[in-house]
């Protein structure tokens, strides 16, 4: 446990917290959190955690651009959507192979611990991160799965207070759901 690790803990929790809101500042504070978990994960050999942190950079300019100006010229704000049973199905079955895929080449190519797990949560990582950008709501789902596995990683690479962060998350997951579910069913009446 580090003063760093700490502090993208608090940033973190800052995102996840104003994310739950619909807060344009939640994608700021993802962006300096996931700074600098991209260098602790690359210290413990997290390679693929390291990898998904620099995607996240990316998406917290992305999501902040998307959440601020829409979709479109014409929407000033983005609303809360749903893909569907179906959609969901067809792509949890993609990214599990692509996971499996991935995992199999980290396992036999590099020197990357929990390659198929962190596989695994790192490819439906980066495509949830893109259903929250988007403001999909089954993404808080998607979170609660990754979440919870991750916890697992954590307590074994020694990173006690990410694993705690990740309890943390999946908790606030569940209350995102909730809450954007209330506010989807609003929005729809």
């Amino acid at each position: 446990m580090t003063t760093w690790e700490a502090i993208a803990m608090i940033l973190a929790i800052a995102y996840l917290l104003l994310a739950i809101k619909q807060s344009l500042w939640c994608w700021v504070a993802a962006f300096f959190s996931t700074l600098i978990y991209s260098i602790i994960f690359f210290d413990v050999s997290l390679l693929m955690d390291s990898a998904l942190n620099i995607y996240y950079l990316v998406m917290a300019v992305y999501g902040w651009y998307v959440w601020k100006y829409g979709n479109n010229i014409k929407t000033k704000e983005l609303e809360i959507s749903s893909y569907g049973l179906s959609k969901n199905i067809k792509i949890i079955t993609v990214l599990a192979g692509i996971s499996t895929i991935l995992g199999f080449f980290m396992d036999n190519y590099t020197n990357a611990d929990f390659a198929y797990i962190d596989s695994f949560t790192t490819v439906f990582a980066i495509f949830s991160t893109y259903m929250l950008a988007q403001k999909i709501i089954e993404n808080w789902i998607y979170w609660i799965v990754i979440d919870s596995v991750s916890i697992y990683i954590y307590i074994q690479k020694g990173l006690n207070l990410t694993a705690i962060l990740f309890l943390i998350y999946t908790i606030l997951a569940i209350v995102a759901y909730k809450k954007w579910k209330s506010d989807y069913e609003h929005q729809r009446a």
